[in-house]
């Protein structure tokens, strides 16, 4: 499966998205921080997909993605993956531990909001998922597949 990554304006609809992965069922689809990064810096949007015989494994890069309320990931029952969120990395002022820290180089991604959309190879159990997001910034997921 040849995956394509498609880069679209931050405002793009779920339609036009869902459009593009019934035409590319292998594309990436990447709006907001994750599309800026498309023309330099980390990947966020790089993904992975396994399978085995009863279900589906995906990993997407998300680097900085809050994990609070402002963090989602839904399965449409035709596989369909959407990843939404905030990344706070990339900023040009830095507190940490009581510092401030002007930034002189900025190669992660930048701030703010993104999504993710991936197809998956089939469809899906949607609501026999299991998401997680650890603090080196990999969104994991498995979901079950639909049997016949």
């Amino acid at each position: 499966m040849e995956q394509v990554m498609i880069v679209l304006p931050t405002h793009s609809t779920i339609e036009e998205k869902n459009k593009i992965l019934e035409t590319n069922e292998s594309a990436i689809i990447l709006t907001g921080a994750a599309a800026a990064l498309a023309q330099g810096g980390p990947t966020v949007g790089s993904v992975d997909i396994g399978e085995n015989e009863d279900s589906y494994l995906f990993r997407v890069s998300i680097p900085g993605a809050l994990k609070e309320d402002k963090f989602r990931c839904d399965v449409d029952p035709d596989g369909k993956v959407f990843v939404q969120g905030v990344t706070t990395t990339g900023g040009k002022i830095v507190c940490r531990d009581f510092h401030v820290f002007k930034m002189k180089t900025q190669n992660l991604c930048p701030p703010g909001h993104f999504s993710v959309s991936i197809q998956l190879p089939g469809p899906v159990e949607s609501e026999q998922k299991i998401v997680s997001l650890d603090n080196d910034g990999i969104l994991e997921g498995i979901v079950k597949k639909k049997l016949p």
